[in-house]
């Protein structure tokens, strides 16, 4: 896969945060590149049993849907979570090859990428996230940029431990 580069091909606001959006996304599915189907289920930190290659990556996929899908459009719920299981969506990835997780999640990402370019930065959400807070539509891409590069972080840790390879 070849990622983006980090520098938009423009200097407004709306260019340089879905380019940094695309780029953190562009990143966790490099990270990926050639990890085995076995690896990709791998929980190699004892007090994170749930952080596995194709958890996280599923994790961002989810996360995306709840804030575009769930508390920007106000749409219905349909995460894989339950009350009962909150990470669920990172307990069940194990059972799908990464190869279609990366691919629903690169596809669901386009999607997003029309919503957003559709939607005005300022376009408040349909869901109020606490207190009666409605977050805009940068608050949002803000807020998957910061959560999508932390969890690189993660996966350049179980990517170094489960074979050595750094970077990317």
């Amino acid at each position: 896969m070849t990622r983006i580069d980090d520098t938009p091909p423009a200097w407004d606001e709306r260019t340089q945060l879905t380019t940094f959006l695309d780029y953190a996304r562009d990143t966790a599915r490099a990270k990926c590149d050639g990890v085995s189907a076995e690896n990709a289920r791998k929980a190699l930190l004892p007090g994170s049993p749930l952080m596995t290659m194709s958890g996280l990556i599923n994790h961002l996929r989810w996360v995306e849907h709840y804030w575009f899908q769930v508390v920007f459009l106000g749409e219905e719920d349909r995460g894989p979570w339950t009350d009962e299981d909150p990470d669920r969506e990172m307990r069940v990835a194990v059972d799908f090859p990464l190869a279609q997780l990366l691919d629903e999640y690169a596809e669901q990402s386009a999607g997003y990428r029309e919503l957003v370019a559709r939607s005005g930065l300022e376009d408040r959400a349909q869901r109020a996230v606490r207190d009666g807070l409605r977050v805009d539509l940068r608050w949002i891409l803000l807020h998957l940029t910061e959560e999508t590069a932390r969890h690189n972080g993660h996966l350049d840790i179980l990517r170094e431990m489960l074979d050595g390879t750094t970077g990317g």
